[in-house]
């Protein structure tokens, strides 16, 4: 009897047991086929994700060849705003899906487009969208671009790359590359003295000179210095003016010459949108004392008395051109000029200089304002200048020179400060904004603008016809 009782209870464990396993099992076969729906959901999530952008790459793709063939339009071929879609196919011939394409075309005298591409995949909601842009480089690059032999003295700082067609003499603090197109050259400034580098500093201790090794001197140099590297094509800055002048005559400002006994005209630079414009009718005289020490063209630069012609609004393509000297100052507000001055037919004895006495300054930094003056001889900065003085400008002299005229010290105001350069400098003769005597400028900071690169002012020249991509990134 007690035999047959453990027997029967052996039975009620074992089928116990088998009921709790059987359920974890259960248990267990029911998570993993949930944990497998889930993980081939997600993977199949994660796919058509993967799909997705690859579907809007392929609209980038797409656009930077069109941009290839047809590098002004900017409405897909299309005379309607977008977005413009576009289906996407596999190398079956299978439609898997789509993408949707934004463009925001260049603002005036830029190159830089904007270009959104949504992909969908047919068989899902999901989307992933990139932005890339695209753009074509201009030939402003440089902080200073000179097709002559430089000099940088003491209290110059230049923030941005710096070249030379001919050697440079630095002594300032270069915080990027500097470099020339010379081996080795005679410094003009030192008539005796032997060949110098290509590049070189007389900062203490002075750099010796060739063949000798050249010295690392980042105390000047901080990115170094390069020579000799290729000259640039120097006529690429020189921008066609005749051109510029029959487009302003087209669809911008034109302004013909100010008229005999005249002396050119004052372009004031408003925030509004407008500038006024002012005939120049005579120039400050030079002071008792105050000699030209043999400059050509030298003269105060600076007016005495002008008469208000009117005001203009900014024309859409950008583009003011004055047939005379011209003078410039104020402040511009989400604009985008290019001022030029020439005579034509072009003769060396009637090249026209712009000159600025008064800040010219942008209000944003952000390549929302740009401003180009390109001078068909000098652009100056005259005797009677702001004691610090803003310049927010690119800088061209198409045939003369960037700089101050030599005021000696019989001259009133031959002595400033501080000179702000921010945008670039282009001179076909030597740049110079002070003397070793100390006449001119005592601080001279040079800063490039880098939105010149992409985004230059109306008109200025390109460095080739095909679009670079300058940025990618995944957008929401």
């Amino acid at each position: 009897m007690t035999k047959l009782t453990i027997k029967n209870n052996n039975h009620g464990y074992l089928l116990v047991s088998a009921l709790v396993f059987g359920s974890i099992g259960v248990i267990l076969l029911t998570a993993l086929v949930s944990w497998m729906a889930v993980s081939w959901k997600a993977t199949r999530q994660l796919a058509q994700k993967e799909g997705a952008i690859q579907v809007a790459e392929a609209g980038i793709d797409y656009y930077r060849w069109h941009l290839a063939h047809a590098k002004q339009d900017f409405k897909d071929g299309l005379v309607t705003s977008g977005p413009y879609i576009h289906q996407f196919y596999n190398s079956l011939g299978q439609n898997i899906g789509y993408y949707q394409l934004t463009i925001t075309p260049p603002a005036v005298g830029s190159t830089l487009v904007t270009v959104v591409s949504r992909g969908f995949m047919a068989s899902t909601s999901l989307n992933r969208a990139i932005e890339a842009k695209f753009a074509i480089p201009s030939l402003a690059k440089y902080a200073v671009a000179a097709n002559d032999n430089m000099r940088f003295g003491a209290g110059t700082v230049t923030v941005g790359p710096v070249h030379s067609n001919g050697g440079i003499h630095f002594d300032g603090l270069a915080k990027n590359v500097v470099t020339s197109a010379k081996d080795k050259y005679l410094d003009p400034d030192y008539s005796n003295s032997p060949y110098q580098f290509g590049v070189y500093t007389q900062v203490s201790p002075a750099d010796p000179s060739p063949p000798a090794a050249v010295p690392s001197r980042t105390d000047v140099f901080v990115s170094g210095r390069q020579f000799p590297v290729p000259a640039i094509d120097f006529t690429g800055f020189s921008a066609n003016l005749a051109q510029i002048k029959t487009d302003a005559q087209s669809a911008g400002r034109y302004f013909a010459s100010s008229g005999s006994g005249n002396y050119g005209y004052n372009v004031v630079l408003k925030t509004n949108g407008t500038f006024d414009l002012y005939k120049v009718t005579s120039l400050q005289s030079p002071n008792s004392g105050c000699n030209t020490a043999s400059q050509s063209g030298w003269g105060t630069w600076s007016i005495r008395n002008q008469t208000l012609l009117g005001n203009y609004t900014y024309p859409a393509n950008g583009l003011i051109f004055l047939e005379d000297h011209v003078w410039v100052e104020g402040q511009i507000n989400q604009a985008r000029l290019t001022i030029a001055a020439g005579a034509f037919p072009e003769n060396s004895n009637t090249y026209k200089s712009i000159t600025v006495n008064k800040n010219v300054s942008y209000t944003n930094f952000d390549g929302r304002d740009v401003l180009a003056l390109i001078s068909q001889n000098n652009f100056n900065i005259g005797q009677l200048s702001n004691d610090v003085l803003e310049i927010d400008a690119a800088l061209v002299a198409k045939n003369g020179r960037v700089g101050r005229y030599y005021y000696n010290s019989g001259c009133t105001n031959y002595k400033r400060s501080t000179l702000n350069l921010y945008g670039m400098i282009a001179t076909n003769l030597r740049y110079g904004f002070a003397y070793i005597d100390g006449t001119g400028y005592a601080t001279r900071n040079l800063t490039y603008d880098g939105n010149l690169l992409y985004g230059p002012p109306p008109s200025f020249p390109l460095t080739s016809d095909n679009y670079s991509v300058i940025s990618w990134r995944e957008v929401p």
